[in-house]
């Protein structure tokens, strides 16, 4: 029977972290948490669970999740965030690659809980998320803040599970505000390092984009008001990043 490691990284996660642990308990062999210096309860309600704690100042968002993988005893993984955690119907799924496992990768649907309601269309959904897969076919990659997990060989391949990674994202729209601007940051600073240039076409045409793909084509407007702000919350972050760009390399010009 193969055996499973659920790996997740944590800072101050006291809210949501027991859900998560809750849903790999009697579905993984092991669950290994990387906690960049927490200062509330996450390492007490993590210990309740006999996980495997590691304290680790935070490296980045890709390089935090590599180091957390490289702490997993086995190579066959399932990588959560702290704010989610797994629905019933994917337990299952899971629990049925232990005596079935035929892919390098396995893709779950992630389903957004955001200010009071469960987000079904946007951008947000589908929102497919290879997470459970071989260590050694795959890592961590992108740019921080927008981490994915990536195959070394273009050839491996990854089949589609049912059941949805459930996912808490934020209570109000002030904190969504502020996630949007911390993320529009880190995202600058990663695409400056790179050498990415911030034409102003772009700052025009990608956030337009941004705003007809989630609200038109993945029928946000079907998700009433919340819709129409994920939308324009996704354009928004465009725009930001792009103008935070372009004032980076005025600076450093």
């Amino acid at each position: 029977m193969l055996k499973l490691s659920g790996v997740i990284i944590t800072y101050n996660e006291e809210d949501k972290i027991e859900t998560c642990l809750q849903s790999l308990v009697g579905i993984v062999d092991e669950i290994v948490v990387v906690d960049s210096l927490s200062t509330d309860h996450t390492k007490a309600i993590c210990q309740k669970y006999n996980v495997t704690f590691i304290e680790q100042a935070f490296l980045g968002y890709v390089e935090q999740k590599n180091f957390a993988l490289s702490k997993a005893t086995y190579n066959h993984v399932v990588c959560l965030d702290a704010d989610e955690y797994l629905s019933e119907t994917l337990k299952q799924s899971i629990l049925n690659l232990k005596s079935n496992w035929v892919y390098d990768g396995y893709i779950a649907k992630r389903l957004n809980y955001f200010c009071g309601q469960w987000i079904k269309h946007t951008t947000w959904y589908p929102d497919k998320k290879l997470r459970v897969f071989d260590k050694t076919k795959a890592k961590w990659g992108g740019l921080n803040p927008h981490d994915s997990v990536k195959f070394f060989n273009k050839d491996s391949k990854a089949a589609l599970l049912k059941g949805d990674i459930l996912h808490h994202t934020y209570q109000s729209y002030s904190e969504f505000n502020q996630r949007v601007e911390k993320f529009s940051s880190i995202s600058a600073e990663s695409n400056f390092k790179l050498g990415k240039k911030a034409p102003v076409y772009k700052i025009i045409l990608n956030p337009t984009w941004a705003f007809i793909q989630s609200y038109i084509v993945k029928l946000g407007f079907l998700d009433g008001l919340n819709g129409f702000i994920i939308s324009v919350q996704t354009a928004n972050i465009r725009f930001l990043k792009y103008i935070k760009l372009r004032e980076l390399i005025k600076k450093n010009s």
